[in-house]
């Protein structure tokens, strides 16, 4: 017998041995729903194969596997049980059509519920915006109990089952969850599950002593293991802490801390901390969220020796958690965050492990571009590096909550001709407005003196030249700024994936300097684009010929039209020549519809040969969909400062 076979042969045995205990656990619920319970038995048996052998490959070695397997699926089964008839009928729903997230009517929107609304009492009373701008897909910052001041804007986590107080209850979100779903829109959280923070109640139970919490983290007795560690592990937040490690008094001992001193690793090495995130997961997915944003995944699993990023158990965690999602609660999908070599980022995604990812590269690139104002890595990089496993999607964005990391692949540029580390230091300069061609108004974040590494912070509109422009009144310069900030929107919209607009771009917010005055700011320039949303501005954004409004009223009927192409569906991505240095070109199509995209990345007019519009639109005359305008496929073609085409065949 191969490996193979036995492991499908011992999977069989401990399901029949196991499935008892699980259907007497189950009887009332049985009894309630014996249609519902068919079901969930019948995934449970599809899925089980899979789950028993990554189980077994992360946890098979310890002395107590099978308790820890049993009670694993005994929380999977109870997670089930205590799922709500309408997610239930909505789980149906998604496993009819599983790739629903990849039409063309979806467009995301991310906020946080403070900045945004200040409650989730309040944002119920935003949805008619949400709905105006044309949302189906929201994304919730951070908005679970964390520590007051520094907390890493939410991602240090106290409890995964408490609102933050000043926002909300749980039961709220539900509720929010419920109108949402009701008004054709998917609530999105985070799933902080690298680490949790150090007020967290396993952290407390640590810090007290109780050895079973002390091996859900990291910790130890002296230096001796972190600096063997440290010796090969980056550093995320120099400018915060030198290494990877925290000192805690209380214990004297040192906490493995990847990112800030007061987030403590968890330690997936323990099958306990699966078992018992995996409960939270699945306690999240029963309140109604259907896309959990899976935070820092490349840094969950630790081996000495390497930089403890994207290592093979990482993976495997993930997908075991999908294949308890696909049991108990198959409309739930994951949002891969990996903000890592894009190598590294495709490998993440498949319908086994998370459905969605965030598209670092094409953000980064298109900013690249435009500081360029040449299209040669940008084209390169959707060329080879687009695809990705059937039936998932890439999340396209601009901005985030997060910094901007150059994050290209270095050999990707040497075959350009580009040098790679003077290229990043070029675009610090530029989007930190220290170039003589910089049109951009960012600020540094975590600036490395050993590596010379560093990120971008600031709001879009800031980065695109619009609070340039204004300072200095100059109208022209207005104008290229909004140019630019639509130019990028209509990518995102049109590239294929799931555009993702962080809110507060659609209405021009500028950077925001006050964070500097908050101690619990200061050191994390991030801030300085989390800005209050101002609501009391609505005239600026509602009057289509101010900035605001141009931008505002053009990106409502971008998303519109985006709505009502049928070739924007899907994730088919052709980029083409165009023959000229400053202009994208790509064609969409999706079940025979079909769109030629064209770009300007320049300030400059240029000129495209019209013929390549016949060879790529497979016509003659063609009808700009942006201007209305009909375009015949001979002579040349002008594009306008930063104008953009979307072409469908007349």
């Amino acid at each position: 017998m191969n490996t193979r076979e036995w492991l499908r042969t011992e999977a069989t045995l401990s399901l029949e041995r196991l499935l008892p205990r699980i259907s007497a656990e189950l009887e009332a619920a049985r009894r309630h729903d014996p249609t519902g319970y068919t079901r969930f038995e019948a995934r449970l048996k599809r899925e089980w194969p899979r789950l028993f052998e990554l189980l077994l490959d992360l946890y098979g070695q310890q002395y107590d596997f099978f308790y820890h397997l049993e009670a694993i699926l005994l929380s999977t089964a109870r997670a089930w049980a205590s799922r709500r008839p309408a997610l239930r009928v909505l789980d149906e729903a998604r496993e009819a059509e599983p790739t629903w997230f990849q039409q063309q009517t979806m467009v995301g929107a991310v906020l946080y519920v403070d900045l945004f609304a200040g409650t989730l009492t309040g944002l119920r009373e935003r949805l008619p915006y949400l709905k105006q701008l044309g949302i189906t897909y929201l994304h919730l910052m951070p908005l679970f109990l964390a520590p007051e001041g520094k907390n890493d804007g939410g991602y240090a986590v106290s409890s995964y089952r408490t609102v933050q107080p000043e926002l909300g209850t749980m039961e709220e979100l539900a509720e929010l969850a419920d109108t949402l779903r009701e008004q054709g829109i998917s609530l999105v959280v985070d799933f902080v599950f690298n680490h949790t923070s150090d007020e967290h109640k396993w952290a407390q139970r640590a810090r007290a002593g109780e050895a079973r919490y002390e091996q859900f983290y990291f910790i130890f007795p002296d230096r001796t293991i972190p600096d063997q560690y440290d010796l090969t592990l980056r550093e995320i937040f120099p400018t915060v802490r030198r290494g990877n490690f925290t000192w805690d008094e209380a214990m004297g001992r040192w906490i493995w801390t990847t990112f800030n001193s007061f987030q403590w690793d968890l330690n997936y090495a323990n099958p306990e901390v699966f078992r018992v995130m995996g409960e939270e997961l699945l306690f999240l997915a029963n309140v109604g969220v259907e896309v959990l944003r899976l935070d820092a995944v490349a840094f969950v699993w630790k081996r000495l020796g390497t930089n403890c990023e994207n290592q093979p158990e990482a993976h495997k965690i993930i997908q075991a958690y999908n294949a308890l999602t696909r049991i108990a609660c198959p409309a739930l999908l994951f949002k891969s965050e990996a903000i890592v070599h894009p190598d590294e980022v495709v490998k993440y995604i498949d319908q086994g492990e998370a459905q969605l990812s965030y598209n670092p590269l094409l953000m980064a690139l298109c900013w690249e571009a435009l500081a360029t104002r040449e299209v040669r890595l940008l084209a390169h990089s959707l060329s080879t590096r687009w695809r990705i496993a059937e039936g998932c999607s890439w999340v396209n964005y601009l901005r985030g909550h997060d910094d901007i990391g150059w994050t290209f692949d270095d050999d990707d540029a040497r075959s350009l001709q580009i040098d790679p580390w003077g290229h990043r230091q070029f675009l610090n300069a530029f989007y930190t407005g220290n170039h003589p061609a910089s049109f951009a108004r960012g600020v540094p974040f975590q600036a490395n003196p050993t590596t010379g590494d560093a990120r971008i912070s600031g709001t879009l509109a800031s980065l695109a030249g619009l609070e340039a422009a204004m300072q200095q009144r100059d109208l022209r310069l207005i104008d290229l700024a909004v140019r630019r900030i639509l130019l990028l929107h209509s990518i995102i919209l049109s590239a294929g994936g799931m555009p993702l607009i962080y809110l507060g771009d659609e209405v021009a917010t500028l950077n925001n300097y006050d964070y500097l005055y908050d101690p619990a700011q200061a050191d994390d320039s991030r801030w300085i684009h989390r800005v209050q949303f101002n609501w009391d501005a609505h005239a600026r954004w509602r009057d289509p010929e101010l900035p605001e409004g141009k931008i505002f009223h053009e990106l409502q009927r971008l998303i519109a039209m985006r709505k009502t192409q049928p070739a924007l569906a899907g994730m088919h991505l052709e980029i083409f020549a165009t023959g000229n240095a400053h202009l994208l070109g790509y064609v969409r199509r999706h079940k025979g519809s079909r769109l030629v995209i064209i770009a300007n990345m320049s300030e400059l007019p240029q000129q495209l040969e019209a013929n390549l519009l016949r060879l790529h639109g497979s016509g003659y005359r063609f009808r700009d969909l942006v201007s209305g305008n009909d375009i015949e496929a001979s002579g040349t073609l002008s594009v306008e400062a930063y104008q953009f085409f979307w072409l469908e065949r007349v």
